[in-house]
């Protein structure tokens, strides 16, 4: 919340691009549940999403959906700060919604810019090293020229998906990675280790200004202590940035 006060006092507004899965929705309901909630004026942010399932608007699954229950609902917000990807039911298809979104993003960059100025970006990782709908030996992870992509033959459902590519995610200020559980530590421990980005695509995750990942005990319970230095690893008490 502080970080967010800062933006909006140095540049009027503020973009946030948001994560789906359990952890993006627990890190919305605690800022929800916060009691400093409503000493930000939240209709100047804008909010994105890194990528969504291709399911209809309001199903459960999705992540807007999850998000909208957690948090943005309750803000009192008119709508035309939330971006939200297309839905399975708007009378397109994946191709076309993935240019939709590409679009939407080019109409709010700002002047000489292709993409709008994200601020803070979530990121879930998988247990398989996924960020976004970024999937291991996937041709999404090696896209460098779309700004959006669909997603087909996900290995977790649903299989079809759209999401933002590395180098858009990779155009944030800041990254926030959020990891909880055993089941993460060795994706976490890859990526802090260089490991190939096409076999963990959260490896290539780089912020331009910072990279942060917000962890529990079990996530790093295998980590080696030397790839946890706080130079390159962070949790929330280290955050200043």
């Amino acid at each position: 919340m502080t970080k967010m006060v800062d933006l909006l006092d140095e540049f009027g507004e503020a973009t946030v691009v948001l994560t789906g899965g359990t952890m993006g929705s627990a890190v919305l309901s605690e800022i929800n549940n916060s009691p400093a909630r409503d000493t930000l004026d939240w209709s100047r942010v804008h909010f994105w999403w890194g990528d969504e399932r291709w399911l209809p608007r309001g199903d459960a699954e999705r992540n807007e959906t999850q998000a909208r229950e957690a948090l943005l609902d309750h803000l009192g917000l008119d709508g035309s700060t939330i971006h939200a990807f297309p839905a399975s039911d708007e009378g397109i298809d994946l191709d076309a919604a993935a240019e939709v979104y590409a679009l939407e993003l080019a109409a709010h960059a700002h002047e000489g810019a292709t993409l709008p100025r994200f601020d803070i970006t979530f990121l879930g990782v998988g247990p398989d090293g996924h960020v976004a709908s970024l999937f291991p030996e996937q041709p999404g992870i090696r896209e460098t020229e779309a700004t959006v992509i669909a997603v087909r033959n996900a290995p977790k459902p649903p299989p079809e998906r759209l999401s933002l590519t590395l180098p858009v995610i990779n155009s944030s200020t800041r990254i926030w990675m959020v990891l909880a559980g055993a089941d993460k530590a060795s994706a976490l421990g890859l990526s802090l280790a260089g490991a190939s980005i096409n076999e963990v695509p959260a490896a290539g995750v780089e912020g331009r200004r910072s990279t942060l990942y917000y962890v529990d005990r079990e996530a790093t319970a295998e980590v080696p202590e030397n790839l946890t230095a706080t130079e390159i690893f962070w949790t929330a008490a280290d955050a200043t940035d």
